[in-house]
């Protein structure tokens, strides 16, 4: 099994690189959709958050009111914090068994947003960035997803820089040129991690 951390910035085109490891045959553990999934209404995520944030951040129909809960998190560390020691032993505790019923000889790609942030280089065995330069991200935020440009800087701005995902990565995969240039580089680099996987089997 290989385990291969997959991040990259927004607007780079991780979520893309995801969906074509995919096609070609990798396990998808993708973290930001079990973060969601640990608070589905009547899980004990949801619970634990009300109890910590108040019924105020249920929508009417018991869903967590995410824009509300963004709202009181996003400039409070502390408040952050707490939300993430809630969330993150979560994701991970159902991470660990998806990864344990995927297939000896599996490429199992974690899909990461905020890898480099949380400094968790070390639990993968390999480090795939996408990567692209900041001019891109911004015209892709604004361009194709409709963002403000204010609001893309700052989006942008509230993650690692290129660097520090740069410093991280064993795989580089370079996502400036159009979409159809992404498919042909992360195919070539499959090969390679199908091979890893199958020399780590066991």
């Amino acid at each position: 099994m290989l385990k291969l951390g997959l991040t990259g910035g927004i607007g780079a085109g991780k979520s893309e690189a995801s969906r074509i490891l995919t096609s070609l045959g990798a396990v998808l553990i993708d973290s930001d959709r079990i973060a969601r999934e640990v608070v589905e209404p009547g899980t004990p995520g949801l619970a634990a958050v009300v109890t910590e944030f108040g019924p105020e951040v249920l929508t009417a129909d018991g869903h967590l009111d995410r824009p509300k809960l963004g709202g009181i998190v996003f400039n409070d560390p502390e408040r952050l914090s707490a939300l993430n020691a809630i969330i993150h032993p979560l994701v991970r505790d159902r991470s660990a068994e998806l990864q344990a019923a995927a297939a000896p000889d599996a490429v199992v790609v974690h899909d990461v947003p905020l890898l480099a942030e949380n400094k968790l280089a070390p639990l993968y065995d390999l480090v795939m960035v996408v990567d692209a330069t900041p001019e891109t991200q911004l015209d892709r935020l604004v361009r194709l997803r409709g963002m403000a440009e204010d609001e893309a800087r700052a989006r942008m701005a509230a993650q690692a820089t290129r660097a520090d995902r740069l410093a991280i990565a064993d795989v580089v995969i370079d996502n400036n040129g159009p979409i159809e240039a992404l498919e042909p580089q992360v195919t070539k680099v499959w090969a390679d991690l199908v091979a890893r996987a199958a020399g780590a089997e066991g």
